[in-house]
């Protein structure tokens, strides 16, 4: 399992984060993230979360208007992809708990872990 890149962009196609695990030049990395945004913002919910691009496989997930793409081959695991994305989600959480508005929001651990599984027992 190796993966590409990893992109994180919102629906406007801007990107919040683009990590590249492969040699790319800068004209091909912007290439890269335009195909990427064209081809899951059009996906219909009811698809798969996972498209063959190029010679590889996206696989995405889309949280409260950002999508998480990440870049494999298409022989890869696909639920162990979309796991990890879902576990990079509950990291990010994590930090919203711990910084607010450019501060720090809270530093107890305990505080913070409680808070989260407040938030977990809603979904």
């Amino acid at each position: 399992m190796e993966i590409r890149f990893i992109l994180i962009q919102n629906r406007a196609g801007k990107t919040r984060l683009a990590k590249w695990y492969m040699q790319f030049d800068d004209d091909e990395k912007q290439k890269l993230i335009e195909e990427v945004h064209a081809v899951v913002t059009v996906r219909d919910a009811k698809h798969t979360n996972f498209v063959e691009f190029r010679n590889f496989k996206i696989i995405y997930r889309r949280y409260a208007g950002l999508y998480f793409c990440i870049c494999v081959d298409v022989n890869d695991n696909n639920l162990a992809y979309l796991e990890a994305i879902h576990n990079f989600v509950e990291v990010y959480t994590v930090v919203d708990e711990m910084f607010l508005a450019g501060e720090i929001r809270e530093t107890s651990q305990t505080k913070v872990l409680k808070q989260l599984l407040m938030l977990q027992s809603l979904e």
